[in-house]
């Protein structure tokens, strides 16, 4: 099995152990866009609790990626991204984080 499908089966689990429903599709590619930082322990989570890596995450994938308009609106999506992956679950995986901000802004396009 490859380190990829490896990810893939432990978002899979994750996203079913939330009770998220998802589109393995979308997943997939936003996962190969996060490249080969799903593949280290520390860059493959997003550190929810770090304010500069909250705003990395809004200027590099939410603006630059997205191609969203920097506003409150944003920071807003951030957070109930984290609510939903639950505040104090340390597995906010990157590209779990990412899907569902992809999902939660209308955005799945970018990756068609």
């Amino acid at each position: 099995m490859s380190k990829f499908q490896e990810c893939m089966d432990t978002f899979d689990k994750e996203f079913k152990k939330l009770g998220i429903k998802y589109d393995a599709k979308l997943l997939t590619k936003v996962a190969k866009a996060c490249g080969p930082s799903l593949y280290n322990k520390d860059s493959s989570k997003v550190a929810a609790g770090d304010k500069k890596e909250l705003e990395r995450v809004k200027k590099n994938f939410l603006i630059k990626k997205l191609g969203l308009a920097d506003t409150p609106k944003l920071d807003e999506g951030m957070k109930d991204v984290i609510m939903q992956i639950g505040k104090s679950n340390r597995n906010k995986y990157r590209a779990m984080f990412y899907y569902l901000l992809v999902k939660r802004f209308r955005k799945s396009k970018v990756f068609a």
